[in-house]
């Protein structure tokens, strides 16, 4: 079974059919269709909303819907748009539906259609071209750091430009950050008020310069269509009928930008899961797709929980996790059910460490790809990018070629480029190319012409920038050949048009390799073997998701991965980072009596957050067993006890402040004339950087502040812990 996202130049439907010929009429169109996919492709009128799970085939039954509607005459091509979130989800749908013979329709993503109203009404709205738009903001934010005088390291930069961009959607501005993110429980990744500050600057810098980014592409369009009603009836004229994918991904600027190009009308489709609900750091909520019926009384509902992508050992694992979740997303939950033959049962893995965890999934890997499964089938998800490396190194280690995904984009690659360039002279003036005078076949020119740009037969030994580019360039001859197979009368020039709309959808060709991947990248792709690793308590869920619905989300972004696997899936965990490293980790909280030997999660252990033993009530019991608070396990170390986590646990302490604490340690102990633990041991110095207290209640829950410590060090610590800076004695004299 062949999936959707395979590399396959033209779409196949999530049942492996592969789709060649437009149907001849509207009933054809149906065909094919399951009773609950049938069902969302004829209802065309009114709201509409499909609560479609991972595997499903949701894309096929929008894309069968609009086809339906268009050929049956009901639904107009021009007046449908058609909106996702990704490049490579709107070329896949405008794909299909061209081959389902409604090619007329706009399939977009929400930014690309708002850019389009945006370059046409702005000259007649304001006047003159639309400002440039600023393709990467991190240069920008960081010179507006700089002007405030405020130092970011290339990782905070990163943080607060995705804090501005979450600013951005959720309609919050500079002046009211921080209260938004205080009203979110959102961890900011610096103080608020400097995000704040920053922000601010950025907006003046974008305005004295005249350029915009891509949140002002919706926020403007968003003004243009409040402030203009003569503009936004004539794009309501335009466009009748609307359909959203990902529809628990919207944000709540999308929802507005939504909103106003429906007007009054209910003619609007919804396609999404709550259960894949795990990009709300970016602003997306899956409350609009969960209030869909309140908003939309009428509104037809269905469910699509015929699973064609996953085993049913896959499936009962993914449903496993969900039956174990709470929350209002739980509560819409679908239980899927598998269209496949039985397969293999999932392989729980423990291992020493994380080097020998990356060595025995290499090793599993191997094996696999010797067993007949391509390697461009199987992929390595981890819950940060920053674990990579150590596959990387085991993989090029037993000589298994792999991909990193999120790396540069296919068409922007430079040796692409170049193919391109060859491909595209190669189709204007081939007669003249002696290169191409003993071959006749499309893929036998292909090879030919990519030949002189590094393609050869056979691959180059090892790993690094020339396999790299062996690999781009191998990759844009499979495509050619899965061209011609659905073309057979394709020339050379049909191939380059091909890859020339590709690479405006940025919508690329698999490299064939295992791919490397963060959970997050990997949602919308599948493969046949899915390895899911690292998955201990503090990384799965991560240390810093402390509320419950964070730890929802977590909960969540495994399941998404576990949905990935069409065939084998894999789960493993090391119990300590290094080799001889303290054996101190545990499996995540999510797998308890999912993997073999272990329990149910019971109403203490398993219900604690990552924060740790969480306030009931605003109550705190000082007695009983003293919790790990990032993996919940009973604590009886005394140094483990005083940190209120495993040794072994990830740490998020604040090593600035920690530094800052030892300094004012060491200063108060020469002036006591002790030791400097006879005011505060390390570890105690640790627990207050990791916990960083406000107040005097939070600092003297703290194992080792006892009430003496609190009045004579208390005011101090609690002033460094806000980045406070200390008045010395001499100076208050």
């Amino acid at each position: 079974m062949t999936a959707a996202t395979h590399s396959s130049l033209f779409p196949q439907d999530s049942d492996g059919s592969q789709v060649v010929a437009p149907p001849r009429d509207a009933d054809a169109v149906l065909a094919g269709l399951d009773p609950e996919q049938r069902e969302v492709a004829t209802a065309l009128h009114g709201p509409v909303c499909v609560l479609a799970g991972a595997g499903t085939g949701k894309t096929r039954a929008i894309t069968h819907r609009i086809a339906y509607g268009v050929r049956a005459g009901i639904l107009q091509p021009a007046s449908v748009l058609a909106v996702t979130f990704t490049n490579r989800a709107a070329g896949e749908m405008r794909g299909r539906l061209r081959q389902l013979g409604a090619g007329g329709v706009q399939a977009r993503t929400f930014h690309s259609a708002a850019l389009r109203q945006l370059q046409y009404f702005w000259p007649k709205v304001v006047g003159g071209e639309l400002p440039r738009l600023l393709e990467r903001k991190v240069q920008l934010v960081a010179e507006s750091a700089a002007r405030c005088r405020i130092r970011l390291d290339r990782n905070e930069l990163r943080d607060v430009t995705g804090e501005i961009e979450w600013a951005k959607v959720t309609q919050t501005v500079p002046a009211d950050y921080p209260a938004a993110v205080a009203k979110s429980l959102r961890d900011a990744p610096r103080d608020p008020a400097e995000i704040g500050q920053i922000y601010a600057m950025y907006e003046q810098l974008k305005r004295d310069r005249s350029v915009i980014d891509f949140e002002d592409v919706l926020l403007l369009t968003v003004g243009i269509l409040q402030d203009r009603h003569d503009i936004a009836d004539q794009i309501r004229g335009q466009y009748q009928h609307f359909v959203v994918d990902e529809y628990q991904d919207v944000s709540p600027l999308q929802q507005r930008l939504l909103e106003l190009w429906m007007g009054d009308r209910e003619n609007l489709c919804v396609v999404g899961d709550a259960s894949q609900t795990i990009y709300s750091f970016t602003g997306a909520t899956p409350d609009h797709l969960l209030n869909f019926r309140t908003r939309h009384p009428g509104a037809t509902m269905v469910k699509l929980v015929r699973d064609y992508r996953s085993t049913p050992q896959v499936v009962h694992l993914a449903n496993g996790l969900l039956n174990q979740a709470r929350g209002r997303a739980a509560e819409h939950r679908l239980e899927l059910i598998s269209q496949r033959d039985a397969g293999p049962e999932p392989v729980y893995t423990e291992y020493a460490d994380e080097p020998a965890e990356a060595e025995g999934t290499a090793r599993r890997i191997r094996d696999l790809i010797a067993a007949g499964v391509p390697a461009g089938e199987i992929a390595v998800l981890y819950r940060i990018n920053a674990q990579s490396e150590v596959y990387e190194q085991a993989l090029a280690d037993a000589g298994v070629p792999y991909q990193l995904r999120g790396a540069e984009r296919f068409f922007e690659r430079q040796e692409v480029r170049e193919a391109g360039a060859a491909l595209r002279g190669a189709a204007r003036f081939g007669g003249n190319d002696s290169l191409l005078d003993d071959v006749v076949d499309l893929p036998s020119q292909v090879r030919a012409v990519l030949s002189t740009k590094g393609w050869t037969t056979e691959p180059p030994t090892g790993s690094g920038a020339v396999r790299d580019r062996w690999e781009s360039l191998a990759a844009l001859v499979r495509l050619a050949e899965d061209f011609v197979r659905a073309k057979p009368e394709a020339t050379l020039g049909d191939l380059v048009a091909e890859l020339d709309e590709r690479a405006a959808a940025q919508h690329a060709p698999t490299v064939q390799g295992v791919t490397l991947a963060s959970l997050h990248a990997a949602k919308g792709l599948e493969w046949d073997a899915v390895f899911l690793v690292g998955l201990t308590e503090g990384m799965m869920p991560i240390t810093y998701a402390k509320t419950d619905e964070q730890v929802e989300e977590e909960r969540r972004l495994l399941y998404v991965g576990v949905t990935r696997a069409r065939l084998h899936i894999s789960l493993s965990w090391a119990l300590s980072r290094a080799p001889g490293g303290r054996a101190s980790r545990r499996p995540t909280r999510f797998l308890s009596g999912l993997r073999p030997g272990s329990s149910a999660p019971g109403t203490r252990g398993a219900g604690a957050t990552a924060g740790g033993a969480a306030e009931r009530g605003g109550r705190r019991k000082r007695r009983g067993p003293v919790l790990c608070r990032v993996c919940g396990t009973t604590l009886t170390d005394a140094g483990e006890m005083k940190l209120m986590r495993c040794e072994g646990c990830p740490s998020d302490m604040d090593e600035g402040l920690y530094e800052r604490l030892r300094e004012w340690r060491s200063d108060q102990a020469k002036q006591l004339g002790q030791p400097a633990y006879c005011v505060f041991t390390d570890k105690t110095l640790m627990a207050i950087a990791e916990s960083v207290p406000g107040d005097d209640g939070e600092l003297s829950r703290i194992s080792g502040v006892g009430g003496r410590k609190l009045e004579r060090f208390g005011a101090d610590v609690l002033a460094i812990c806000a980045g406070e800076e200390l008045v010395g004695e001499d100076e208050e004299s």
